[in-house]
């Protein structure tokens, strides 16, 4: 296994990884293809007539959502998967579900901190990184 760290900044958008092993630092970013949270879409009572076949069910929408976060999550996984020690952080819930999908995985012994942060330029996240494992 390298002994390589990885800070990791997460939303449902995309991820920014920043992996600092002994040959230097990379970063790599992953684009989400995940669509909005699902809502809704179609007529409004008000705007014309209702057909419930055209609005599609709330428990389809969710399903594809998290189907297609999940593809994503797979991605980051596959980027982080041979890290020692994984600093996670990012502005959304999307933090926390990485942390469960890296539990299914028997990877979350690695995690070393999650830390809900605002969006951040790529520098910004390798320094945070550096500042994190310059701690340890």
């Amino acid at each position: 296994m390298s002994k390589n760290k990885v800070g990791l900044w997460i939303d449902h958008r995309k991820a920014v990884v920043v992996s600092i092993t002994e040959k230097g630092e990379e970063i790599k970013e992953i684009e989400s293809e995940v669509e909005k949270q699902p809502r809704r879409s179609g007529d409004s009572p008000l705007k014309g007539t209702y057909e419930p076949v055209q609005v599609p069910a709330d428990d389809i929408l969710q399903r594809t959502f998290t189907g297609s976060l999940n593809v994503y999550y797979d991605k980051v996984i596959d980027s982080i998967g041979s890290a020692e020690s994984i600093l996670i952080f990012g502005p959304s819930t999307a933090k926390d579900e990485l942390k469960e999908r890296l539990k299914e995985n028997n990877l979350d012994s690695r995690i070393v901190g999650i830390e809900t942060v605002d969006k951040m330029t790529d520098h910004q996240i390798a320094a945070k990184t550096r500042e994190n494992f310059a701690k340890s």
